[in-house]
């Protein structure tokens, strides 16, 4: 009888070694997926602030860029008025403008 005691002892032993073998691999592929969750959180943030720094840069060389033409129009504007005036003076009557610079003088955009 302690022949078979022996034996299936053995036997339980050996299957809670294969069980707590198995349990600790699972935990450890959990573990590691969790560590895993915030790293890729950082690379995720890093990569959205990558690209908002550089959507950022191209809106502010837009802003730049609109205030340079707009700075553009106004000189503009300005010259062409004082040679119209010039014209007028000389009692030459330039031609009318566009509708488009006539909306622009009245309303300013």
């Amino acid at each position: 009888m302690n022949g078979w005691l022996s034996l299936a002892g053995g036997a339980v032993t050996v299957l809670g070694v294969i069980v707590t073998g198995y349990f600790t691999y699972r935990g450890g592929r959990a573990a590691a997926s969790i560590q895993a969750e915030p790293s890729q959180r950082q690379a995720d943030l890093a990569a959205f602030r990558e690209i908002r720094d550089d959507m950022q840069k191209d809106i502010d060389e837009l802003k730049a860029e609109a205030r340079s033409l707009r700075s553009l129009v106004r000189s503009f504007a300005v010259y062409v008025g004082e040679l119209t005036a010039q014209m007028r003076e000389a009692r030459l009557e330039p031609p009318p403008p566009p509708d488009r610079i006539d909306e622009y003088n009245r309303t300013g955009v």
